[in-house]
């Protein structure tokens, strides 16, 4: 039978729904461990295959070139997944909360990577990122706590927000010669980044971009960035130097917070203007290095910071005094 032999609307006899005379299949029931998804359907539909917990493997044909969104969100027994070459999109949460997904391959037909797609998927160790792939959505691998690198390539414009905020066990990743922008939260609570290259095409790191990286050691920042944002490295506790490029003309407020290991910063003359505790906690910093030509109020900000470490220490040191033995 072909689809234009078949209703619009049916159900089979396993209790899989499909629309569109077969051409999308729009909710499977929960109890398969493992589904082949007829040459017929064309499409995924929302929510299809959402909250099958029993689900462990799928095939995918050929025929398929959109993915739904949701479409196996919640799938916690899915442990890995072929996409066909005939996918062009993941869509928003395709998905996420798949627990138990290890591995996947992404093809080279696929140019976005939606909102949310991999979302808390907490075993994933490795996935690749094909060329073709032009924007990584907002949350897309949000809390992927396995993920351990990652090479975003050329061809990717655009990370979204939180695109990799809380992949605590990331220990390297390469980010695209496209990027201009390094989006709010995109690498927070990345605590095992040791260190990060920043290409010459970025202008703007928002804000906490890097905040509680607390592995990372070094990183480089280019004369392209002109706006460095609140929080950006807060509690990045290991970071022990950095050199601010003449570029950035301000400092925002809690820049460096709680950087306990930083000993030593260079700030170029064209920092015109620092916000609010912005080195406050920065117990290590013994050197910074200032052009004679910057402007007295930054050197002011810098100090008051300084001053109000070294009044809460002597406020601890007077309560351990005060403490009977």
């Amino acid at each position: 039978m072909t689809n234009k032999d078949k209703p619009e609307t049916f159900t089979d006899e396993q209790g899989v729904e499909y629309g569109n005379y077969g051409n999308l299949l729009k909710k499977a029931p929960n109890g398969f461990t493992e589904f082949t998804i007829p040459d017929s359907v064309k499409e995924i539909g929302e929510c299809a295959f959402s909250g099958c917990i029993s689900l462990q493997s799928i095939t995918i044909p050929d025929s398929v070139t959109d993915i739904g969104e949701s479409a196996f969100e919640g799938c916690s027994s899915l442990q890995s997944i072929i996409i066909p070459d005939s996918v062009t999109y993941i869509e928003d949460s395709a998905f996420s909360r798949c627990s138990s997904l290890q591995s996947i391959n992404i093809p080279n037909s696929v140019i976005e990577i939606g909102d949310w797609a991999f979302w808390q998927c907490s075993s994933l160790h490795s996935i690749n990122i094909p060329d073709a792939i032009k924007e990584i959505g907002d949350w897309a691998f949000w809390q992927c706590s396995s993920l351990q690198n990652i090479t975003i390539p050329d061809s990717v414009t655009y990370i979204g927000y939180s695109a990799f905020e809380g992949c605590s066990s990331l220990q390297s990743i390469k980010i695209s010669n496209s990027i201009k922008r390094i989006s709010v939260h995109v690498f927070s609570g990345c605590s095992s980044l040791k260190n990060i290259n920043l290409p010459d095409s970025v202008t703007e790191i928002e804000i906490e971009a890097f905040l509680d990286c607390r592995s990372l050691q070094s990183i480089n920042i280019p004369d392209s960035v002109t706006n460095i944002e609140d929080n950006a490295f807060q509690g990045c506790s290991s970071l022990q130097s950095i050199i601010i490029p003449d570029s950035i003309t301000k400092i925002e407020d809690e820049t460096f917070k709680n950087c306990s290991s930083l000993q030593s910063i260079t700030i170029p003359d064209s920092v015109t203007e620092i916000g609010d505790g912005v080195f406050s906690g920065c117990s290590s910093l013994q050197n910074i290095k200032v052009s004679d030509n910057v402007n007295k109020e930054v050197l002011q900000k810098i100090l008051n910071d300084i001053e109000r470490d070294i009044k809460r220490l002597n406020k601890f040191r007077e309560q351990l005094t005060a403490v009977k033995p």
